[in-house]
């Protein structure tokens, strides 16, 4: 595969992992030491992933809610064979996102080392 279809596979991975709240594909698409980011929480809101992983734990899942889902891929760019960026959008709740997500490729595994998102109020 390319590392384009590689890392969409990661990314379908992550819609389902907030979608579903599913704990085994959080840890397949995340790396150890990745960060969560948000600017509209005041202060800004930074995580580690043993934070954001427990959040995802205690959260309701959209699915369990029926919620129709809506996640996309808006783009993906390569900064070069182990780098990439991706934007995607998503709705939970209320709120839509719009996620800028950093990957990076180690051992040939594409994961998310960063996410830093906007929150849009329905």
């Amino acid at each position: 595969m390319d590392a384009f279809s590689d890392i969409t596979t990661v990314l379908n991975r992550y819609f389902d992992t907030l979608y579903y709240c599913d704990l085994d594909k959080f840890d397949m698409v995340f790396h150890e030491r990745a960060i969560y980011i948000t600017a509209d929480e005041s202060p800004t809101l930074c995580y580690g992933m043993g934070e954001y992983r427990k959040i995802i734990a205690q959260r309701e899942s959209p699915a369990s809610r029926q919620e129709p889902r809506k996640d996309c891929i808006d783009g993906i760019e390569l900064a070069g064979e182990n780098t990439a960026r991706a934007r995607v959008r998503c709705a939970i709740g209320s709120r839509d996102f719009v996620d800028f997500l950093t990957l990076i490729r180690e051992d040939g595994q594409w994961k998310i080392i960063a996410k830093v998102f906007q929150i849009i109020e329905k």
